[in-house]
């Protein structure tokens, strides 16, 4: 993976980002801060009137507008039945402005912490947001966003990885393991069909804030449709007796408002397997964007494959011991 200079995101300079704000009717005071962010890149704008605002400006050729404007009419849908998202502004009948090459959004300021997931209060309460959010998911089915297939969506960044990235070293072994794993999941899941929501699509904590004894959802970037299942195993972690009792609990709240989908936790490891190498093929394919480099710089190292190889197979031998 050489260098590539000339990043689109070069373009955004502090007075680019300044001017498209204040073209949008959003008119700054000058002040810029960047926040941590790689797939966009996001600013908090402070204001002349008012509290400072978030501002996100999509990467260029990853979404069409419709997809975009999708998730942000999904997004004000649930935030209009009181559930806890943090939508899009807005403005002159728009949600969603454009600058030259980019489209941005803006949203207002939300502050909060990551919610404990050690905390069986925390868990109780995600689970019966996320019921609620379920509920509303089934209602407005996207029309332009993706649809999760965990073979398919293995399959195609897998063999990008293999032909492209991986080691040479490790390319064999690591064919080899993934063609492992593709076979056993296809096994669990054949003749397997669990309905498809509009979900968060990577509801993990660092999306979510924690305030006034409530979650609140951030960055719907990844939403998608896919079973229910996707918005609720990334909130597992520890020992399987841990997430045994992590998934009890999130029951809890999620029955309140619909029936747990204890049926689909078959699709718990093959959703983690979808993710390791969905986000090796993500990093692979944004290295030519100057911020990956400095943040992820053991990503080159020969190394990494033969630790990823071996991961790989943790989740193999998880496959066969649950079967």
């Amino acid at each position: 993976m050489s260098d590539i200079t000339g990043h689109p995101f070069d373009l955004l300079t502090p007075d680019y980002m300044l001017d498209a704000v204040d073209a949008a009717g959003f008119l700054s005071d000058g002040r810029l801060l960047q926040l941590n962010s790689f797939e966009n890149r996001v600013y908090q704008v402070g204001q002349e009137d008012g509290a400072p605002v978030i501002v996100k400006f999509y990467r260029p050729q990853r979404w069409s507008d419709e997809q975009i404007l999708e998730e942000h009419a999904f997004s004000l849908f649930l935030a209009e039945r009181d559930l806890p998202v943090v939508a899009p502004i807005a403005k002159n009948g728009t949600s969603l402005f454009h600058c030259d090459h980019f489209a941005f959004a803006v949203f207002r300021r939300a502050g909060g912490h990551a919610p404990e997931l050690a905390n069986d209060s925390h868990l109780e309460q995600l689970g019966r947001t996320l019921a609620r959010w379920h509920a509303c998911g089934s209602d407005r089915p996207y029309q332009h966003r993706p649809t999760l297939d965990v073979v398919e969506d293995i399959r195609t960044a897998s063999t990008f990885l293999i032909d492209d990235v991986v080691d040479l070293n490790y390319r064999g072994q690591y064919r080899d393991t993934v063609g492992q794993l593709l076979e056993r999941i296809e096994k669990r899941l054949a003749g397997t069909a669990f309905p498809l929501l509009n979900v968060h699509g990577d509801c993990h904590t660092g999306n979510i804030l924690w305030r006034d004894d409530s979650p609140h959802f951030v960055d719907l970037d990844d939403s998608l449709r896919a079973p229910a299942m996707q918005d609720i195993w990334m909130l597992l972690s520890g020992e399987e007796d841990e997430q045994q009792h992590q998934l009890r609990v999130l029951a809890q709240g999620y029955d309140t408002f619909l029936p747990f989908p204890w049926e689909q936790q078959g699709l718990i490891e093959p959703l983690r397997i979808r993710r390791m190498i969905g986000y090796d093929a993500w990093l692979a394919k944004r290295w030519d964007d100057p911020a990956f480099p400095p943040a992820f710089p053991w990503f080159e190292s020969m190394h990494y494959w033969g630790n990823q190889i071996t991961l790989l197979q943790q989740q193999l031998r998880e496959l066969d011991r649950q079967a």
